[in-house]
């Protein structure tokens, strides 16, 4: 067989990254778990408001001020709020997980293996395309990208090539 001295260099790729436990290696999650968590995710918080919203619109409904929902309504909601993103900020400075991906046995993890900073979840995997989509126009071009994204070879959204991140099975 003949060598080409032309020709491209031949090298293997190999997309998984290694474990920093040094026992095995992390497999990417699946494009249903990445969903499902998010779905479990959004279903959490809107458990946590159902009761604020619920008892905040049956006192507006007694009331005789016309209707109007009472201030307090909108404190619990926003306290609700506080709550929740504190335990995911705890979770995922802890484990790399939200709720949700907690439960389908999934976190978030840098390319080379290591952890996430809180930081960098925040300022480089949440805010960039949280305000990016906030922007008329180019928002919802920028948010259904980051969407499909993930039906890409190495299922990473918008806002994991932001982070640097990956999203892998958690090993029992």
């Amino acid at each position: 067989m003949e060598v080409n001295p032309y020709a491209a260099p031949q090298a293997p790729v190999n997309d998984v990254v290694p474990d920093t436990s040094g026992s095995n290696e992390y497999l990417n999650a699946s494009r249903g778990r990445r969903l499902g968590a998010a779905l479990l995710d959004g279903l959490m918080v809107l458990a946590a408001f159902l009761p604020a919203f619920f008892w905040g619109f049956s006192s507006a409904l007694r009331s005789s001020t016309s209707g109007k929902v009472p201030g307090w309504c909108g404190v619990a909601m926003l306290l609700i709020l506080c709550i929740v993103a504190a335990i995911n900020c705890a979770l995922l400075s802890m484990y790399g997980q939200t709720i949700g991906k907690r439960m389908l046995g999934i976190k978030v993890i840098r390319t080379d293996g290591d952890e996430v900073s809180l930081g960098r979840f925040i300022f480089l995997r949440f805010l960039p395309v949280g305000l990016l989509g906030r922007i008329p126009l180019v928002g919802p071009i920028v948010t259904l990208v980051d969407c499909l994204m993930i039906f890409g070879a190495e299922r990473r959204c918008l806002h994991d090539v932001f982070a640097d991140t990956i999203v892998v099975y958690v090993k029992d």
